[in-house]
């Protein structure tokens, strides 16, 4: 079976390291940090559908709500991996603080949000390093104020961080930019710790048609009704001035990104076809858009695949940063 592969595969790469996947989704960074030599020792997932594709691939059922998760529980570990969602950060209870002199620790800050649940585990277990990833719009979220809070939490606890918004369109034909959040930690390593973000993009370039399928299924075939629809929707917009509209994917090139909405439609990457409506991906060709392998096992609906693929990460991109890690924790 698909699934089995993967495992096998992955038991022939010598583990050198432990680490926590956080915010797990599906297990891409899973399959990324594997990839680098690590051992993972615990998963945590709230989103059934994900909880049941993670678990069919894996072997291991994810933990569930993290707000109730008592961080002692959870096994050390070298290095802890999250894409945290990016919930909006309350920064009036700081200034309220601030005002009455009073010193606000990252609890303070980050109380209420998930990030803080980050927090409060690197705080407890104290990984070598850690990795969170996030939308690239994290930077400017409430004029930079969200991403500053996020800055000064991880360095009162202590850890040396670099970050940097990287492009997935390096390892696979999507234009997807992602920050990374890469720390180390500075109680450990004594001396200077300077981590760059040199990455190795693939030769190559991907294109479309390099993840495409040779015969789809005619079901991804959008309706007339939807096709007229998304044309009119297009061509009213465009006639307002707005940019908004379906996405013709070039097959030579990269398509737009691939968000968690692409299940209600496809509009945003549609595949030409010849004497007939464009298409839309099917899952397994949203699973290569994201650089998953072909024996990642897809075992739920079109509508929740799509939705779990949107939300994934670009898998090689992200093996490049993980061996970046664990390359400077060697060095360390």
């Amino acid at each position: 079976m698909a699934g089995q592969d993967v495992k096998s595969k992955k038991k022939s790469v010598k583990q050198n390291f432990r680490f926590i996947d956080l915010f797990a989704g599906i297990g891409g960074m899973r399959i990324a940090f594997e990839a680098a030599g690590g051992k993972c020792v615990y998963t945590n997932e709230w989103n059934k559908f994900s909880q049941k594709t993670y678990f069919d691939n894996f072997g291991d059922m994810p933990d569930g709500d993290i707000t109730k998760v008592d961080a002692k529980t959870i096994p050390d570990h070298d290095i802890l991996v999250a894409g945290f969602p990016c919930q909006p950060f309350s920064i009036a209870g700081v200034s309220k603080k601030n005002s009455l002199g009073r010193a606000t620790g990252f609890e303070d800050k980050t109380q209420g949000t998930l990030f803080f649940d980050v927090c409060r585990i690197v705080k407890e277990k104290r990984p070598k390093a850690f990795m969170l990833e996030n939308v690239k719009n994290l930077c400017s979220h409430d004029k930079g104020n969200t991403f500053k809070v996020i800055k000064e939490s991880l360095d009162e606890l202590d850890y040396e961080i670099f970050y940097k918004v990287l492009d997935g369109q390096n390892f696979v034909p999507q234009h997807r930019e992602r920050i990374l959040i890469v720390g180390f930690d500075r109680k450990i390593f004594k001396k200077k710790i300077d981590f760059q973000f040199i990455i190795s993009p693939k030769e190559p370039k991907p294109v479309m048609r390099d993840i495409l399928e040779s015969k789809p299924d005619p079901k991804y075939t959008l309706s007339d009704k939807l096709w007229t629809y998304l044309q009119n929707y297009a061509a009213k917009h465009k006639a307002a001035g707005n940019g908004f509209g379906y996405g013709i994917a070039p097959l030579d090139g990269v398509s737009r990104t691939l968000s968690a909405r692409y299940y209600k439609d496809g509009s945003e990457i549609l595949i030409e076809q010849k004497n007939k409506n464009p298409r839309r991906l099917t899952p397994r060709e949203c699973a290569r858009l994201q650089g998953f392998p072909d024996t990642f096992k897809i075992t739920v609906s079109d509508g929740q695949a799509y939705k779990q693929f949107g939300n994934s990460v670009v898998v090689p991109l992200m093996t490049n940063v993980a061996k970046l890690i664990v390359k400077q924790l060697e060095n360390l």
